[in-house]
């Protein structure tokens, strides 16, 4: 059993488009996590103000996190068609400009996978921290406004200060979280073309249903541990800590 499993190592090892999808991997996480929290992190500060159209319009934010997976990314790829998508369409109608092959062009399509990854999730995490920036004390500010900050100064001293332990949980969590992202990609460009759009979330289908070679496919998802342990370990210590000191 275990000489197999080490035969499909090797196979999967052997395979070029292993390494693409791992490329592809880490390009989503590094790219589509941190641009995901720092949007969060400053949306947050817009979506904290006490206004009632401002929490009317974080109730319509919610919505693309809110409604199900496959309707909301397959109404998303059917606007990147390239022939007749209403995204290439207005773009040649109001500015007569011809739209790129967003989904058949590897480079767009990575891209239009991260963009749906961050437009599906950001809300949640946005809302997370706008909790987080509830609970900062207002005599922080206070003090902070008798001394002449600016609101770059709160930000930079009182804001995130306060919200740093909760930012940096939110950014491990959602990373481990965005390793397992199969919807977005596999619904949006199905790992295509020629397989060059895969995370390693959807490289085992490629092996497991395609090539019918499920020993590959299960250590698809295995080489992805060594990403995984680390972040698990860290984020554990975090919340141990965390709950240390709230005792």
């Amino acid at each position: 059993m275990l000489f197999r499993s080490l035969k499909a190592y090797v196979r999967l090892f052997d395979d070029p488009i292993y390494w693409r999808t791992a490329w592809n991997t880490l390009v989503f996480l590094l790219v589509g996590v941190n641009l995901k929290m720092i949007l969060a992190l400053f949306l947050s500060g817009f979506f904290a103000l006490p206004y009632l159209w401002v929490r009317i319009l974080g109730a319509v934010f919610l919505l693309p996190w809110a409604v199900p997976h496959i309707p909301s990314i397959i109404s998303i790829r059917w606007m990147l068609n390239s022939e007749w998508g209403m995204v290439n369409t207005l773009l040649f109608d109001l500015f007569r400009i011809d739209g790129p092959n967003w989904l058949t062009n590897p480079a767009y399509g990575l891209s239009a996978v991260i963009g749906v990854h961050i437009w599906k999730y950001l809300p949640f995490w946005t809302m997370i921290l706008v909790a987080g920036r509830m609970a900062i004390p207002k005599d922080l500010y206070d003090a902070a406004a008798v001394d002449g900050a600016t609101k770059w100064q709160r930000f930079r001293h009182v804001t995130f200060p306060q919200l740093k332990a909760l930012f940096l949980t939110s950014t491990m969590l959602t990373t481990i979280w965005s390793l397992g992202d199969f919807n977005s990609v596999y619904l949006l460009t199905g790992g295509g073309p020629a397989d060059r759009t895969n995370t390693l979330a959807t490289m085992g289908i490629r092996y497991a249903f395609r090539q019918a070679d499920f020993e590959a496919g299960i250590v698809t998802m295995v080489s992805a541990v060594p990403i995984l342990i680390p972040l698990v370990i860290l984020l554990t210590r975090r919340l141990s800590k965390s709950g240390g000191r709230q005792a």
